[in-house]
């Protein structure tokens, strides 16, 4: 993907977060908030507003690609079947974490991936508060970026043991009758949390501070970009039963580890994945 199409689509982002985000940040009333399939699945009118304002900007700059945005699949299903076949797609989250952000916690994100014949081949991974993101470009390497500021290149974790591991297990994602046995793993990292958000945990592995990632749940909008970002700062990723991710068919769980020792050692945990 040319850099000017790669920069329209991150001020698309910034201008989505400026217009329809963050005015409503701490300043939603009830009327603006919708359950989807329960009570810890929540939309608002943010996040349709900026989905909106996100996959026009990706219509415009993208000319014939699939947009594939998490509302538009909640209205429509079949459009995520059709990702299998695009040979070109633009992915949005709008706002992922949207149960932080209607509580007024700031951890909340943007995620945008492209695809290209089935591959992802750029990530987004976007913070509306801070007005900053890490992006990966498929061979280009991962980039911490803010305005004013030169590009810093990530090289995520130094290796370590599982012992030694920083994690991110979503409990709160599990089958109820499962949860139990997975609550039982987690003293086997260093420390195992969640921040109910993929964009920041999948920026905080970038960051260096997190060597895991498991979630019981697969969806490209949550994952693709991260996984991207994932590789291109050295670490590694399993998915449908092997390793990597492919967003047109997102089965889950998915795994991320800062080295592929330490990604065998939190496979071996079975109790995680049922």
């Amino acid at each position: 993907m040319d850099h000017s199409t790669r920069d329209g689509l991150i001020e698309a982002v910034r201008h989505a977060a400026r217009e329809d985000i963050l005015p409503r940040f701490r300043n939603l009333s009830p009327d603006a908030i919708e359950v989807k399939t329960g009570p810890q699945d929540l939309v608002t009118v943010a996040d349709k507003a900026a989905e909106r304002s996100i996959a026009a900007a990706a219509e415009r700059l993208c000319p014939g690609a699939l947009v594939v945005g998490e509302e538009a699949v909640e209205a429509d299903p079949s459009l995520l079947d059709r990702l299998a076949g695009a040979d070109h797609a633009v992915i949005i989250d709008p706002i992922d974490g949207t149960g932080n952000f209607v509580n007024g916690m700031a951890t909340f994100g943007t995620i945008l991936a492209v695809t290209k014949a089935g591959e992802t081949v750029f990530g987004l991974l976007y913070d509306p508060v801070g007005d900053d993101w890490i992006m990966a470009t498929k061979g280009e390497g991962a980039w911490y970026c803010r305005p004013g500021h030169p590009p810093l290149r990530l090289t995520g974790s130094e290796a370590v043991p599982l012992a030694g591991a920083r994690a991110f297990v979503p409990l709160f994602l599990y089958p109820p009758e499962r949860r139990a046995a997975v609550a039982g793993t987690l003293p086997a990292f260093a420390r195992a949390s969640d921040l109910r958000c993929s964009c920041h945990e999948y920026r905080q592995f970038a960051l260096g501070h997190a060597e895991v990632i498991v979630s019981p749940m697969a969806k490209p909008w949550d994952h693709a970009a991260g996984m991207l970002v994932v590789a291109e700062c050295g670490g590694v990723g399993w998915s449908n039963g092997r390793m990597g991710y492919d967003p047109a068919r997102p089965v889950p769980p998915v795994v991320v580890a800062a080295t592929e020792d330490l990604l065998h050692e939190v496979l071996g945990m079975t109790a995680l994945f049922g």
